[in-house]
C-alpha cells in the first residue's frame, strides 16, 4: 500500500483516498466511502429518483466465469411486467387455434369440393387448395430469398446497401408496370407510387451509406463470432413458415366452413358472409401479433448478446443466449406482448386500408382510392414510428428487465440525453433490411398475380379475390424476411442504445470502432460526449 493507494468501484475508475487519511496511520473504521457521482443524464422512472445501479455491467476479472443474469442484475429482483398483455396473447393464439381447428376439421371433410392440386376443384366461391398451394409456394420462395439476402449481407458487407437500394427500386417499377400492362390499375397504381417514394428516399440518403456500410459491416462481423444469432433466426424463420402455413390452410377453412356459397356443410353457428368476413378479420390480427412478437422476440434475445459483446467484450457471459432467451420468454413475456400489440393493431388497419385502395382503384372510384391510399400512408408513419421506438425499447428491456412503458419512456429519453439520436438518423440499416424485406414482399405479390392469371382458379373468374390474395401474398413475403433480417438490424440497434447508455465503453473497449466512426461520421464525437 502506498502513497496513491485508493479503492476500486465497480463499473471501472478509482475512489480518491479516505479524506484525512495519512499513509502509516490506521484506517478509520468508521470511515464510509463518499458517495459516487451521478451520471450527466437524470434516469427517472415514474417520476422517481435514479436508480442505484449503474448502466454499465460489473464485469469480473478476464478468465473469471459468470452467466448473462449476473453480468445484468435486474434492479430488485426478476419479475413478470406487462402480465395482462402476456395472457391477453396467449388468448388469442388460443382462439385462433380453436377457428383453425373448426373450419380445418370442415374443410377436410369437404377437400373433393375444394380440390387436391392447382385446377380440380369445383367451388366457384371462397378460396380453394388452389390458393393453399399458392401460399405454400409463396412461403418457400420467401425463405429461399430471405435466406439467400442474408448471405448476400454477410459476404458483400459494403456493396449490399446499394445493391438492395438499387434492386428495390427496380423490382417496384417491373411489378408496376407488368400489373398496369395486366390492366390491374389499382395494384399498379400503389406500386408505381411505391417506386418514386422509395427512389426519392434512397437518392437522399446516399450521403449516409459510408457510416451505415460500418454500422453493419460490424454487427455482421459480431454475428459471425457469435454464431448463435443465426441459429435464433433460423429457428424464429422456421417458426414463422410454419405459422404462414397454418395461417394460410385457416383462411381456405374459413371459406370452406362458413361461407354460404361454399356448397359445403355450414360449420358451428351456420353459414354467412358477416361471419367469414369477422373470423378472416380475427385471423389476420391474431398472425399479425403472433409474427409481431415471434420477430421481436428473436430481436431481444439477440440485443442480449449484442449487448455482452459491447460491454462484456473481453469475458464475455456464459451461456449470453440462452439467459438471454429465458428472460425474453418469461420475465419480458407480456412486454413483448405489449409492444407487439401495437404495432399489430397499426398493421391490421393499415391492411384494411389497403386492401381498402386496391378494390377501389380496381372499381375505378378514384376519390374513395386516393382516400384509402391517403389513410395507409398515415398508417404506415405511424407505424414506422412505434416500431422504431420499439426495437431500442425491446434492447433494453433484453438487458435490464424493464415493463414496456418504463423501457420505452427510459430508452428514448437516454438516447435523446446523449444526443445518440443523431446518429440513429444517420445509420439507413434500418431502412435498407427494410427495402429488402419489401423487395422480398414485391417478388411474391408478383409471384402471387402471375399464378392467378396462369391457373385461372374458378373462385377468382371475375378477379374478385385478386387484391385480397396478392396483398397477402406481400404480407407472408415482408413478414418473412423480417424475421430473417432481425439479427442484423438488432445488433445496429443494441449497439446504438448502449452507446446511449456508456459512451464511455465504445472508446475504452472499442477504440479501433471508435476511430473508424470518427473517419466516417466526425460528428459522433459530439453525441458521444454529449
Amino acid at each position: 500500500m502506498g502513497e496513491n493507494d485508493s479503492y476500486y468501484r465497480p463499473g471501472g475508475g478509482v475512489q480518491p483516498q479516505q479524506q484525512g487519511y495519512q499513509p502509516g496511520q490506521p484506517m478509520n473504521a468508521n470511515y464510509q466511502p463518499p458517495p459516487q457521482p451521478q451520471p450527466q443524464y437524470q434516469h427517472q422512472q415514474n417520476g422517481g429518483a435514479p436508480p442505484p445501479y449503474s448502466y454499465t455491467p460489473q464485469v469480473p476479472p478476464q478468465g473469471e466465469k459468470y452467466t448473462f443474469d449476473q453480468a445484468f442484475k435486474v434492479e430488485g429482483g426478476p419479475k413478470y411486467h406487462d402480465i395482462w398483455a402476456g395472457v391477453l396473447f396467449i388468448l388469442v393464439v388460443i382462439g385462433f387455434g380453436v377457428v383453425s381447428g373448426l373450419s380445418l376439421y370442415t374443410y377436410s371433410n369437404h377437400k373433393s369440393a375444394y380440390g387436391n392440386g392447382i385446377d380440380d376443384g369445383v367451388v366457384s366461391a371462397g378460396l380453394s387448395t388452389n390458393a393453399l398451394i399458392l401460399y405454400c409456394i409463396v412461403l418457400g420462395v420467401a425463405f429461399v430469398f430471405s435466406y439467400l439476402y442474408i448471405e448476400l449481407a454477410r459476404r458483400f458487407t459494403k456493396q449490399f446497401i446499394w445493391i438492395t437500394g438499387i434492386l428495390n427500386i427496380i423490382w417496384c417499377f417491373v411489378t408496376a408496370f407488368y400489373m398496369l400492362a395486366k390492366k390491374a390499375y389499382g395494384g399498379g397504381i400503389v406500386f408505381l407510387i411505391f417506386g418514386v417514394f422509395i427512389a426519392f428516399c434512397f437518392w437522399s440518403w446516399r450521403r449516409k451509406i459510408p457510416f451505415s456500410a460500418l454500422m453493419l459491416k460490424t454487427s455482421v462481423d459480431v454475428s459471425k463470432k457469435y454464431g448463435h444469432v443465426y441459429l435464433v433466426s433460423l429457428i424464429g424463420g422456421i417458426v414463422g413458415v410454419g405459422l404462414a402455413i397454418w395461417w394460410a390452410a385457416t383462411i381456405i377453412g374459413i371459406y370452406a366452413a362458413w361461407d354460404p356459397n361454399s356448397g359445403s356443410e355450414c360449420g358451428v353457428g351456420g353459414c354467412s358472409q358477416a361471419k367469414v368476413n369477422g373470423l378472416i378479420a380475427f385471423s389476420v390480427f391474431a398472425v399479425f401479433w403472433i409474427s409481431e412478437w415471434l420477430k421481436n422476440t428473436i430481436h431481444t434475445i439477440v440485443s442480449g448478446v449484442y449487448g455482452s459483446w459491447y460491454f462484456c467484450k473481453n469475458n464475455f457471459p456464459k451461456n449470453a443466449t440462452r439467459g438471454a432467451a429465458k428472460r425474453a420468454l418469461t420475465y419480458s413475456f407480456g412486454s413483448i406482448s405489449l409492444g407487439s400489440l401495437i404495432v399489430a393493431i397499426i398493421q391490421f388497419l393499415r391492411q384494411i386500408a389497403a386492401t381498402a385502395a386496391q378494390q377501389e382503384g380496381a372499381g375505378g372510384d378514384i376519390v374513395g382510392y386516393v382516400c384509402f391510399c391517403v389513410a395507409s400512408c398515415i398508417l404506415g408513419i405511424l407505424e414506422w414510428a412505434v416500431e422504431f421506438l420499439n426495437r431500442y425499447a425491446f434492447s433494453h428491456i433484453a438487458l435490464y428487465g424493464k415493463s414496456y412503458i418504463a423501457a420505452a419512456k427510459d430508452t428514448w429519453k437516454l438516447i435523446k440525453d446523449r444526443g445518440i439520436d443523431a446518429l440513429i438518423n444517420e445509420c439507413l440499416i434500418g431502412p435498407v433490411l427494410g427495402f429488402g424485406a419489401t423487395f422480398i414482399g414485391y417478388a411474391c405479390a408478383l409471384l402471387a398475380f402471375i399464378y392467378l392469371l396462369i391457373t385461372d382458379p374458378s373462385y377468382n373468374s371475375d378477379g374478385t379475390y385478386t387484391a385480397f390474395i396478392v396483398a397477402f401474398a406481400f404480407l407472408i413475403g415482408f413478414q418473412i424476411a423480417n424475421i430473417f433480417t432481425t439479427p442484423l438490424s438488432s445488433g445496429v440497434d443494441t449497439i446504438f442504445v448502449a452507446m446511449a447508455w456508456d459512451p464511455e465503453v465504445m472508446i475504452r473497449e472499442h477504440p479501433d470502432l471508435y476511430h473508424e466512426m470518427v473517419k466516417v461520421y466526425p460528428h459522433v464525437q459530439q453525441a458521444i460526449h454529449a
